[in-house]
């Protein structure tokens, strides 16, 4: 029994949810979303998004909870916006962004230029004896958390000096150096 799946999600205010056949569309002020689903069903009811499954299959059990999830993540989404943060950690590394253009200066022979979705809004700040941040913010989860995935691995955090990209509030894992 998907305990996340059976949970009801409740639309907020200014937010419009359509379900048509096997796509649902959440309208918000940030944005509008939307979602193909198969191997379960949407229901929208007095003002709360109910998912249910038609059998207890392993595969429509696993949609249940996923189908969810993803709809929360849309009202959610269109409503409040996701927000990651990444930190440069590292002598000499920078970012500014120009735009929908991300400038980064990570230690490698050539700055590194991202082009960013149209959806995405980022932000940079470098402060005197503070690391660089980059705040990247969309209505789209998924994507938000996919550029922050694809710029962190360009300089990974290392386990011995802690240097690189991380996000803000990660924990690294640290090792002890050679001892002498």
């Amino acid at each position: 029994m998907s305990r996340t799946g059976n949970n009801p999600i409740a639309i907020p205010e200014g937010v419009t949810v359509a379900v048509k056949e096997d796509v649902i569309t959440v309208k918000g002020k940030l944005g509008e979303l939307s979602q193909e689903f198969s191997g379960a069903t949407v229901k929208v009811e007095d003002g709360q998004i109910y998912v249910t499954r038609p059998s207890d299959s392993k595969d429509h059990k696993a949609r249940h909870g996923l189908y969810r999830s993803l709809i929360f993540n849309m009202v959610e989404g269109v409503s409040k916006g996701w927000v990651k943060e990444l930190e440069l950690v590292g002598v000499g590394y920078r970012a500014s962004h120009q735009g929908q253009k991300l400038d980064l200066a990570l230690g490698f022979s050539h700055n590194i230029v991202i082009e960013l979705a149209p959806e995405v809004k980022v932000e940079t700040t470098s402060d005197k004896g503070k690391n660089p941040i980059i705040k990247l913010s969309s209505h789209d989860k998924q994507l938000v958390g996919q550029i922050a995935a694809k710029i962190r691995a360009f300089r990974k955090p290392e386990p011995y000096k802690g240097k690189g990209i991380k996000f803000v509030g990660e924990q690294l894992r640290r090792k002890a150096g050679k001892s002498a």
